[in-house]
């Protein structure tokens, strides 16, 4: 059965949706003034979702499902894509997977089969394993080098403490050595299945010529399974988590210190998320932002800052982010805890409310003018969110944000405990008073 998201003007814009056998999701829109599309397969299992037997092991089958199948070995698979003049990749969140390639519109078929064939036939080899295990400790080592990195992973550890949602979703040295081959088949065997899934199609195509691509993939692959028959991914399902006071410091010999000062946000089905956007654009959002203007453009303190949200099921974050000279930290720290008390005492001018609003509508139109956004849109909204929520109705959203909408979510949200990640040559140093 196929329903009809939204209609779309005279074809462009339409959204259309199918439940295939199994629960398998199809969802499309259609662009006809592009001769591209974007193909993502989208699979509701990320690293929160992962027991301590099996840590690390969605990021780490997001390598392998690359390695080969019955069909393709790893150079077929890259080569079919790439031969065509496409691009084939894939990401791993939190919270979900995804795999993804962008070709000609001619070459759908091609696309959706090679992807298809990769996320119901991996044949996750023994000797894959081992090659891909050396690659990921290599990531890892790679992202460990890069402090602008890592103080965001300490910060999450430090905010939700020792559950998956704190942890870093390449997983550790320690839990990458673990992982046996069969502890990742048994994951992958697991949580990939149709119900899991979502395939999002954006581009030049036509709704029921995708669905009758992805049916013949997945009946080829014989994935398609029976209603019912997929166990729920072990995501959380009580309240979200609580915010913590604390500090977390790790001493290196860097020439930049790095910091993350934040809490807990909300959720990504929160009705307050669009008052928190208008609050962090104000905040630390761009160059015109309360942090940018004070700590780089009147003090000169600081290259890079500033304030970031993310959402999850269940909870969120907010954060400030600062790289600055180790000698400077103490200034920058007191100049985020005075913007943060200004702005819980006196909430934010009207004029930062209407420039936050310009700034969420801009960002929002102008990051759906390309197949591989509207892609991302359409995927992650069947996927993880209660709807989609037309365009339109994002931006009225936006514009209803009021001066009282803002101050309580900003009462709310930079009043609660605060949390610290810092990085930099600090052997000793107490920033307890930061977080008080």
């Amino acid at each position: 059965m196929t329903e009809v998201l939204f209609p779309g003007r005279d074809g462009a814009g339409a959204v259309r949706r199918t439940v295939l056998p199994g629960g398998l999701r199809v969802v499309t829109e259609t662009m006809p003034t592009v001769r591209s599309v974007a193909v993502g397969m989208w699979v509701g299992i990320g690293s929160r979702d992962e027991a301590p037997e099996h840590t690390g092991a969605t990021h780490y089958l997001e390598h392998l499902l690359f390695k080969g199948t019955p069909s393709r070995d790893a150079l077929e698979i890259s080569a079919a894509i790439e031969g065509i003049g496409g691009e084939i990749n894939a990401f791993t969140a939190k919270e979900y997977t995804c795999y993804y390639a962008r070709v000609l519109d001619e070459d759908l078929p091609l696309a959706i089969e090679v992807l298809s064939d990769m996320v119901t036939s991996s044949l996750v080899e023994a000797d894959d394993v081992e090659a891909e295990r050396g690659v990921i400790l290599e990531e890892i080592a790679m992202h460990d080098d890069d402090p602008s990195d890592v103080v965001h992973e300490q910060f999450a550890a430090e905010l939700f403490g020792d559950i998956p949602l704190g942890r870093p979703i390449l997983g550790s040295v320690d839990s990458i050595n673990a992982l046996s081959r069969e502890r990742i088949v048994e994951y992958y065997r697991t949580y990939y299945r149709p119900p899991h899934t979502v395939v999002a199609v954006a581009g030049n195509v036509d709704h029921d010529q995708v669905v009758a691509l992805v049916h013949a993939a997945y009946s080829r692959a014989d994935a398609l399974g029976t209603p019912g028959e997929a166990p729920a991914a072990p995501r959380l399902t009580g309240p979200g988590a609580s915010p913590r006071r604390g500090v977390r410091v790790l001493n290196r010999p860097t020439e930049q210190a790095n910091l993350v000062l934040g809490t807990t946000g909300v959720s990504r089905t929160d009705d307050r998320r669009f008052a928190l956007g208008v609050l962090n654009a104000a905040l630390g959002g761009g160059m015109s932002s309360r942090l940018f203007q004070e700590i780089r453009e009147r003090r000169g303190l600081a290259y890079s800052t500033y304030s970031y949200t993310s959402q999850y099921a269940d909870t969120g974050q907010f954060g400030i982010y600062v790289g600055c000279q180790p000698s400077r930290i103490d200034d920058v720290l007191a100049i985020c805890r005075e913007e943060v008390a200004k702005v819980l005492a006196d909430g934010i001018s009207e004029e930062e409310i209407e420039r936050g609003k310009g700034q969420m509508r801009g960002g929002l139109v102008l990051g759906l003018e390309d197949t591989g956004s509207r892609m991302s849109r359409i995927g992650k909204s069947e996927l993880v969110y209660e709807e989609l929520m037309p365009v339109d109705e994002v931006l009225s959203r936006i514009e209803a944000v009021t001066a009282e909408d803002v101050h309580t979510v900003a009462k709310d949200i930079l009043g609660r405990p605060m949390t610290l990640a810092v990085i930099g040559p600090y052997s000793g140093k107490n920033f307890d008073s930061y977080v008080d």
